[in-house]
C-alpha cells in the first residue's frame, strides 16, 4: 500500500484501484511493466541495505559473513504458472498479494552460523517487515534442499509516498548453494531423472551437510583459540604495564 501524509495524489500504480486489482494480467501491457518496476525497485533497495551491512561488518567488526549476493525477478510465464497452481485468477491483484517470490535475493555465506547471525541482524532492520520465514536448514525439504527463507516487505520511496513490496530472501552456505544449483539444473523441467538418482541427490545433500558441520567445527575451534590468544596478550600487556609503573615509582 502506498502511503503519504495526506493519502492523496496520483500514484505510480494503485493496487487498490479495482481496474488494476481485478484486471487480468497481460505481460505485454503497461500495467505489467509498472508491476515489474516495483519489484525491481524493491530489489535495489534491499540489495543496497545488505551491501551497506556487509561493508559495515567488514570495516567495524572484521567480519565477512557474505561470500556473494545474487538477485533475480521471476519470468512472466513462471508468475502465471504459479497463479494457476494456486487456482487463482490471473489478475494483478492476485499477482501482488498472493505471489511472494516474484523478486528474490540470495545471500551465500561461509558457515551456518553466519546465516543465523544475518537473520538476527535483518530482524532488527527498522523499516523492513518480515512476513514469513522457513528454516530448511534445521528441517530440510524431502528433496534434500537446505536454506533459510524470509519473505520481506521492503519499503520503496517514490515521489508520491512509500510502497511496501514483497521480496523473498534466501540465505544459505556455499555448500548448500553448490548442491541446490546442481540439483535445480538436473531436475528442473526434466522428467527423465530416475527415483534412484533422486535418492542419490538426497544422499549427497546429507553428505554436504556433514561437510558443512565439520567445517563449522574447525571454524569455531580457530575462532575460540584466536579469542583466547587475544585475552592472553591483553593480560600480558596489562601485567607489563603494571611492572613498568612499579619500576618507575621505585626509582
Amino acid at each position: 500500500m502506498i502511503q503519504n501524509e495526506n493519502n492523496e495524489g496520483e500514484y505510480l500504480i494503485r493496487i487498490e484501484n479495482s481496474l488494476v486489482r481485478d484486471e487480468f494480467i497481460d505481460i505485454n501491457d503497461q500495467n505489467f511493466e509498472k508491476m515489474m518496476f516495483l519489484y525491481n525497485s524493491a530489489l535495489k533497495e534491499i540489495k543496497t541495505k545488505i551491501e551497506i551491512l556487509q561493508d559495515e561488518l567488514k570495516i567495524f567488526s572484521d567480519y565477512e559473513p557474505i561470500e556473494y549476493i545474487t538477485t533475480r525477478i521471476k519470468k512472466p510465464e513462471t508468475i502465471l504458472e504459479k497463479l494457476k497452481r494456486k487456482n487463482l485468477a490471473l489478475t494483478y491483484g492476485n499477482m501482488f498479494q498472493e505471489v511472494n517470490d516474484i523478486a528474490g535475493i540470495r545471500l551465500v555465506c561461509n558457515f551456518k552460523k553466519d546465516v543465523y547471525k544475518l537473520v538476527e541482524i535483518i530482524e532488527d532492520f527498522q523499516d523492513v517487515r518480515i512476513l514469513n520465514r522457513k528454516d530448511y536448514m534445521k528441517k530440510p525439504k524431502k528433496s534434500g534442499y537446505m536454506s533459510y527463507h524470509l519473505i520481506l516487505e521492503v519499503p520503496v520511496n517514490f515521489s508520491s509516498g512509500i510502497m511496501y513490496v514483497k521480496v523473498e530472501m534466501q540465505l544459505r552456505t556455499l555448500a548448500m548453494d553448490f548442491w541446490a544449483s546442481l540439483e535445480h539444473k538436473l531436475k528442473y523441467k526434466n522428467s527423465n531423472i530416475t527415483k534412484a538418482e533422486s535418492n542419490n541427490l538426497i544422499k549427497y545433500a546429507k553428505v554436504i551437510n556433514n561437510i558443512d558441520e565439520s567445517i563449522l567445527t574447525i571454524s569455531n575451534r580457530l575462532e575460540k583459540e584466536k579469542n583466547e590468544n587475544i585475552l592472553i596478550e591483553t593480560a600480558e600487556s596489562r601485567n607489563e604495564n603494571q611492572t613498568k609503573k612499579k619500576i618507575f615509582f621505585k626509582l
